[in-house]
């Protein structure tokens, strides 16, 4: 009975946003709300322990709207200085055929600026480009967002994946795991490792929708002669992306494994390797079918057609700056990671207490990327750029309009699992379990050891809901540890399938594809692109169950 009560935010949540088309900066807040008074009419605690770890999570989550707001500001930066348009403009004479330009553009772009900006901007700039040489509307927006998934736990800098770390670090330290960075280095390891695997299989599916639904002949037999150059594709992205996640954690996969996989299939689709004699091709305009094309005008964005003076080294040189940062003070044999990863001023604040309620929170501000390197990055962008005080005013502003829906529902979500978490018995007058605890409970008493297929269906449905593998983590990360626990599952392994079911739901979650429709002028086909993208996502997840679900039933353990 009291899991039910405990999941009533959740099942409001879900309702509000897929069944009334509520966006996340509504739905978040009333959540909260209902959570606050459920902790206090059932949980029976008190209105000051209520307010004041209502308070600590609105602060908890100042680390991950700053990554936001970072990876957005330099993104915009770059797009009025002219910088991006200079990058953007490098892919249109690279291939003419549209089966390696869905893989360098729709793919390897979109990783890359899913690694270093995430939060739905690869599918904005990606599936643009792709129309402007000769994709049909409909067919770019679907390809782009298919393919955003693989690069998605490891976009911002990391930010899904160390959201569903830092979601249950105070879990894992409360059952006696003192060495933190190994767990956390682990979960971006078996994330990646699966992800990898599947990342050829989404690639020649996309291709292969591509070719049957978009293709002059109506056959997938263009996508099989290109499986040679997508397996080359996908290794060149694969190598960097699990080296990266082997050794130096969630903030470099999609970043470094997009540069390089960017490096090679440019150079070898010029040079011809691997690439198909024959060539594929859309079926001339005047055939397109209706749906296919953009029912309202594109709009170029404005910021785009800025005229800048700058060559494509310089407009790389801002990317090329933070992943030098990034690596030299994330590398523990520098040493610069022991000075600025530590919990004690000048390099962290943090309050033990609120209200005299015990909260223990600590923003570690100089080791937050969207201040170290982002925002640092995008200052030094304006002399580089020689940008214009009315073209810095511009980024600033749009960054913080694009922020402000995010940092609402991030902030309310956040509150609402530190409400879940901390509604224990030391914190309630009832002398039950934390909510989190009790929904946890009801879910594994549930499913049973059949809980390694709904664990990343999980992650999907979180995603689905709030349009974000980050607020999908932030909602779910703490309850799939303890359904894991309360199972005796790889607690590891479980969230690793949180991660992976926050990233394969970008393809279908609504946000996405009301936001990909209107850019790439197909509003109206929402319906269409979901039902298309239905299918890769419900493979990926299939793919997944049998990889991580496999691990889990032979009782593989990666911390035992």
């Amino acid at each position: 009975m009291y899991a039910i009560i405990a999941f009533i935010p959740i099942i409001v949540t879900i309702i509000v946003m897929a069944g009334f088309n509520w966006p996340a900066k509504i739905a978040l807040p009333l959540a909260w709300l209902i959570t606050a008074v459920v902790c206090f009419l059932a949980w029976k605690m008190d209105i000051v322990t209520i307010a004041a770890h209502t308070v600590s999570g609105f602060l908890t989550s100042i680390d991950t709207i700053v990554i936001i707001l970072g990876a957005i500001l330099i993104m915009n930066t770059l797009k009025y200085s002219g910088g991006m348009g200079v990058i953007n403009r490098m892919f249109t004479n690279i291939s003419d055929d549209p089966r390696i330009q869905m893989i360098i553009i729709g793919f390897m772009f979109g990783a890359f600026i899913e690694g270093a900006a995430g939060f739905g901007t690869p599918a904005a700039l990606a599936a643009p480009l792709l129309i402007s040489v000769g994709f049909p509307p409909l067919c770019a927006a679907m390809c782009a967002l298919i393919l955003n998934s693989t690069p998605v736990p490891y976009g911002a800098v990391g930010t899904p994946a160390s959201t569903a770390f830092n979601m249950v670090s105070g879990e894992l330290t409360n059952a006696g795991v003192t060495d933190l960075e190994a767990w956390k280095l682990g979960v971006t390891q078996w994330s990646a490792i699966p992800s990898a695997i599947i990342c050829p299989i989404i690639i020649f599916i996309t291709m292969a929708m591509m070719c049957k639904m978009f293709g002059k002949n109506k056959s997938i037999k263009p996508a099989l002669e290109c499986i040679p150059y997508i397996l080359m594709s996908a290794i060149a992205f694969c190598v960097p992306y699990l080296i990266c996640a082997a050794f130096l954690g969630p903030e470099f996969p999609s970043l470094i494994g997009g540069i390089f996989g960017l490096a090679v299939t440019i150079f070898t689709a010029k040079k011809g390797i691997l690439v198909p004699k024959s060539k594929f091709e859309f079926p001339e305009k005047s055939a397109w079918l209706d749906h296919w094309k953009a029912t309202t005008a594109v709009q170029e964005d404005e910021s785009m057609k800025v005229e800048a003076n700058i060559s494509p080294v310089m407009a790389w040189v801002p990317y090329g700056i933070i992943a030098i940062i990034l690596v030299v003070t994330r590398i523990p044999a520098i040493g610069l990671k022991g000075i600025l990863n530590v919990s004690t001023a000048p390099f962290a604040v943090g309050l033990k207490t609120i209200m005299g309620v015990e909260v223990n929170w600590v923003f570690k501000w100089a080791w937050n990327p969207g201040i170290l390197p982002f925002i640092l990055v995008a200052l030094l962008i304006i002399p580089l750029h020689k940008m214009k005080g009315e073209q810095v005013k511009a980024a600033w502003k749009t960054t913080f309009s694009m922020v402000a829906g995010a940092a609402i529902a991030l902030l309310f979500g956040i509150a609402m699992v530190q409400l879940f978490k901390s509604s224990g018995a030391q914190f309630n007058n009832s002398g039950m379990d934390s909510m989190l605890i009790v929904m946890a409970n009801g879910m594994a008493d549930l499913f049973g050891k059949a809980y390694i297929v709904v664990a990343p269906l999980i992650g999907v449905i979180g995603a689905f809901i709030s349009g974000s593998a980050t607020v999908s983590c932030t909602l779910f990360s703490t309850l799939q540890y303890a359904a894991a626990v309360r199972l005796g599952l790889s607690t590891m392994l479980i969230l690793a399938m949180q991660v992976m079911g926050g990233a394969m739901g970008n393809m279908v979650c609504v946000n996405n594809i009301v936001s990909a429709c209107a850019t790439c002028g197909t509003i109206g086909a929402e319906g269409r692109l979901m039902r298309s993208n239905v299918v890769p996502c419900l493979i990926y997840a299939a793919l997944t169950i049998l990889i991580l679900g496999g691990l889990i039933l032979t009782g593989f353990n990666p911390m035992a």
